[in-house]
This record gives structure tokens, C-alpha cells and sequence, in this order.
């Protein structure tokens, strides 16, 4: 019984023997670690050694006892009593045995991109270095390749020489061929009205194409939002995952047209129910232009706020002195226009209006102080601490003076004192009047110190066919007729001064009549 179980024991040793041949590849498992190398237990009477430099110090550190390692026999020498194992060969026999399986099959395999070389880049797959050139990279031109180093991806092998160590992989085979794959997939689902999924792949200024899985996709900016919107970046960043609804697709030429706003119902065919003239509505500004603001309501639904809805003042800044984007604002609707995709808003009119309080506060013949805003050909504005202006019109400046323009006597920025002579808030309007501070000097004052045959001495105004308007005693304008002017050497000019004879006084007409004829004193 002993010596058939030695027999036996004999037979298995020498069919392991028999097994173990220079050149295989063989499974082990760890004995121990040394500082020179791995001893492995390979079933043989002999352990196998592995030296240490075929491992990284991160390998060696994790090593342990009873792991199992794949190793080439490199020498098997039974008088020293060991198997010189190789783990580097093993997995490069490996490596090319898949990388050749692959290039026959046409099937992909994966590799890490480890650096950048002439004309591409370099690719580890499994301890073996193929070469993948720029072309191949990707289906489009890759400007930035660094990113991709350290990165592992499927490959497809090109060419394969083994004994030249030659290998050329392609990405963009690998890709073109999963998106194929994609495609086929896709066709299956893709219809008119069908929800799907897909990753934005680039934005342009009319659109953004998104890819449904090997098949592109424009959704157009006008079918991204049901309310207004500048750029599709505001919507979408390249990589974003979006659903969409394939509005229409072209079979023949495999184009399909997406929509993102036809995932909710149109908010504008309700909107006259939503949002009725006069009710009040909260929103955000998204925009400010120089004639007013944006301001969004809900999602796909804006309103303007024109310029002159913003602020009560007669002379509205420019929107943005007054709002900011972003911020929360309340206004009333004052118009709404479906067809138009319209709404007016109205910020102002939540506010009480300027002229209500003016009409409240002010009355007809009250004495007002104010700096003039502005000044034109007609008369003169003053503001008023309610935010409104008051015209001064350039006849109520002066009883005596015959004014040519407001700027004669009046400045900008200037304090003035004016009497309200009418309020029309109806119309914003309120009318001013300098002269009516003080009593009209033709009901009482003229006429009792200007008679009739007076000598007075006047400065020339201007000179007309007619005859010279001249200025009384600096006060009162008067008209020496034509046919009571002396003619002298030089004839008279703007600013001369002279003596006249008062020859009519039409206090109803404010009107005085002077002659130079029969005059006693002297021409100044």
C-alpha cells in the first residue's frame, strides 16, 4: 500500500515537471516577499523567482502572501534548485495575444493614453505601447490633447507587427464605430412627437445641435423658449443632458428638428386670463435697454416697462438709474397683446401720481419758490418738489419789458419766485408767472406818473419801419412812430439815448406813443 502511494506521488511529480517548460505561462501564488524579488509557488519542486525590478515600489507594497500571479518561464534551473518567472513577458505575450485577437476580430480594446509623442499620442495597453496618431484621436480636430493623458478609453487596432513591435490604434474608429452602434439604437425610437434624451454637443447663435446617441439633433432658438431670448447660452452648456421632442424628422437625409418649449403648453394662449389689464404682478428684471426694462413674470412670459412707466418725472433717467437686473420689482398691467406677444407694465402707476399732490397742495394765485430747470424760446421751467415742472411762459416774465427770449433775464439754476396761475392735472400741466408777483404797474402806476406832452428820456430797443421801440426810464417800452422821428446825420442805434415827448398812453392796450418833435430838452 506505502510503495503504490509513493508510485503515485512519483507520477504526479513528473507530469509536473513535464508541464513546467521554458517559454509558458503559468499561474502562482505568493510564498513571500524579499527585498530582491517575489517567491511564487508554481507546483514544482523548484520555487519560481520573480526579481524585484519587474515591480513598482506601489506594486511590491501591495503584495501579499497567497496572491496569485501570472508569470513567464524564463529558465528553469534545477541545479541551483529555482524557475526564473517574468511577469513583464507574461503580460506582454498576453497583451499581443489580445492585441492580435483584436486586429483579426476588429473588435476594441482598451488602453490608457500615457504621453505625447511626434505626429500623436502614445497608448499603454497592458504594459505594451501602441502609437495612435492625431488623426485618430477623435472625429473632430483635437486642439488640447494634454487633458487626455492619464485617461483610459476603447481602441481599435489599425496595424499590428509583431516583430517590429509596431502597433497603431484609432479612438476615432472606436467612437465612430460605438456611435454607429448608437445610431442604429436611436433609429429605432426616433418619430415625430417622441420625447428623448440627448447631451448638447455644440451652441451657435440660431441653435444648439444636440446628440440623441449617434444621431444629431438642431433645436432651433426659437423653439427653446416660449418667451424672448438672446443667445442659446442662456438656456444650455456644452455636456448638458436636455429632453427634448423631435418636431419634425427628415428620413432621407437624417435630419431631425428638436423642440424645448413645446414640452409645456404655450403660457401666451392663456394669457388674458392670467395676467387682466389693471391686475398687479410681481417679477425679476431680466434686462435693461435704453426705452425701458424687461421684467420676467414666469417662465417664457415678459413684460416691458417703458421708460415713461418707470418714474412719475417729466424728464425719466435712463432705466438703469432707477432698476437693476435681478432685482424684484411689483407693477400693474396696463396692456396686453396675444398676438403681439406683448404686456405693458407700468411701475409708476403703483405709486401715487406727482400731479395728484400738486393739485392738492397748490392752488391758483400761491407763491411758489423754484431754480429753473431749462429754458426755451417760449418760457422757462421750474421744478417743484414733487418731481413736476412748472412753465414760466415768456409772456408772464415782465409787465413793461417786451422779452425776445427767456435767457434775457432769466438763467438756468436760478431761484426764482413765480405766483401759480392755472393747474391742469388732468393735461400735467401747471402754469407760472413771474410778473404776477408783484401788482400790474398799467392799472394804476404808468398811468399816474407817465401824462400826456411828458418828456422822458428813452434808450433805443431796436429800430423798425414802423418806427423805434425804446425802453422808458428803464422800465416801460414805448414806440416813437416813424413819422415823429428826427432824422439826423447818423441814425439811431440799439442802446442810443434820447429825450421823447409822451404823445399817447393806452393803459388797456399797454401801449405808449412818444414823438421826438417839438421836444424841449436835448438828444442825450
Amino acid at each position: 500500500m506505502t510503495e503504490l502511494k509513493n508510485n503515485e506521488m512519483e507520477r504526479l511529480y513528473a507530469e509536473s515537471i513535464h508541464q513546467i517548460e521554458e517559454g509558458s505561462i503559468l499561474q502562482g501564488r505568493v510564498i513571500y516577499v524579499k527585498q530582491d524579488g517575489v517567491i511564487v509557488d508554481i507546483g514544482y519542486k523548484s520555487e519560481g523567482f520573480i526579481p524585484s525590478e519587474e515591480f513598482s515600489q506601489e506594486e511590491l507594497s501591495k503584495i501579499n502572501a497567497g496572491d496569485v500571479i501570472e508569470a513567464y518561464v524564463v529558465d528553469i534551473q534545477d541545479s541551483e534548485g529555482v524557475v526564473i518567472l517574468s511577469k513583464e513577458k507574461a503580460s506582454k505575450i498576453k497583451a499581443w495575444d489580445l492585441l492580435e485577437a483584436a486586429f483579426q476580430k476588429g473588435t476594441l480594446i482598451e488602453g490608457t493614453i500615457c504621453g505625447r509623442i511626434k505626429g500623436g499620442l502614445s497608448v499603454d495597453i497592458s504594459n505594451v505601447k501602441a502609437f495612435l496618431p492625431g488623426s485618430q484621436i477623435d472625429m473632430k480636430a483635437v486642439k488640447e490633447t494634454d487633458s487626455l493623458i492619464g485617461k483610459t478609453m476603447s481602441f481599435k487596432v489599425l496595424k499590428l507587427n509583431n516583430k517590429r513591435s509596431n502597433i497603431i490604434v484609432s479612438r476615432r474608429a472606436a467612437l465612430e464605430e460605438e456611435r454607429q452602434k448608437k445610431k442604429l439604437v436611436t433609429l429605432t425610437k426616433l418619430a415625430e412627437g417622441a420625447s428623448m434624451e440627448g447631451t448638447v454637443k455644440n451652441i451657435t447663435d440660431y441653435g444648439v445641435f444636440v446628440d440623441l446617441g449617434g444621431i444629431d439633433g438642431l433645436l432651433h432658438i426659437s423653439d427653446i423658449s416660449w418667451g424672448r431670448i438672446t443667445h442659446p447660452s442662456e438656456f444650455f452648456a456644452v455636456g448638458d443632458t436636455v429632453e427634448v421632442i423631435v418636431l419634425k424628422y427628415d428620413e432621407e437625409h437624417e435630419r431631425v428638428t428638436l423642440g424645448y418649449k413645446q414640452k409645456r403648453p404655450d403660457p401666451w394662449l392663456s394669457i388674458e386670463e392670467k395676467y387682466p389689464v389693471g391686475g398687479k404682478v410681481k417679477g425679476k428684471v431680466v434686462s435693461i435697454t435704453d426705452y425701458g426694462a424687461f421684467v420676467e413674470l414666469e417662465e417664457g412670459i415678459e413684460g416691458l416697462v417703458h421708460v415713461s412707466e418707470i418714474d412719475w418725472s417729466s424728464r425719466p433717467k435712463h432705466p438703469s438709474k432707477y432698476l437693476s437686473i435681478g432685482e424684484t420689482v411689483d407693477a400693474v398691467i396696463l396692456k396686453v397683446d396675444k398676438e403681439e406677444r406683448r404686456i405693458s407694465l407700468s411701475i409708476k402707476q403703483l405709486k401715487p401720481s406727482p400731479w395728484e399732490l400738486v393739485s392738492q397742495r397748490y392752488s391758483i394765485g400761491q407763491k411758489i419758490t423754484g431754480k429753473i430747470r431749462s429754458i426755451t424760446e417760449f418760457g422757462a421751467f421750474v421744478g417743484l418738489p414733487e418731481g413736476v415742472d412748472g412753465l414760466i411762459h415768456i409772456s408772464d416774465i415782465s409787465w413793461t419789458k417786451h422779452i425776445k427770449h427767456p435767457s434775457e433775464v432769466l438763467k438756468k439754476g436760478q431761484k426764482v419766485d413765480a405766483a401759480v396761475l392755472n393747474i391742469e392735472p388732468e393735461k400735467e400741466r401747471i402754469a407760472l408767472g413771474i410778473k404776477q408777483i408783484s401788482p400790474d404797474p398799467w392799472l394804476k402806476e404808468i398811468p399816474e406818473r407817465l401824462k400826456l406832452g411828458d418828456e422822458v428820456r428813452c434808450k433805443v430797443l431796436k429800430s423798425t419801419d414802423f418806427g423805434i421801440f425804446v425802453e422808458i426810464e428803464g422800465e416801460v417800452e414805448g414806440l416813437i412812430y416813424s413819422s415823429e422821428v428826427l432824422r439826423a446825420e447818423e441814425p439811431l442805434k440799439e442802446g442810443d439815448e434820447l429825450i421823447a415827448r409822451i404823445i399817447k398812453i393806452d393803459a388797456e392796450d399797454r401801449k405808449i406813443g412818444l414823438s421826438m418833435k417839438n421836444v424841449k430838452g436835448d438828444r442825450a
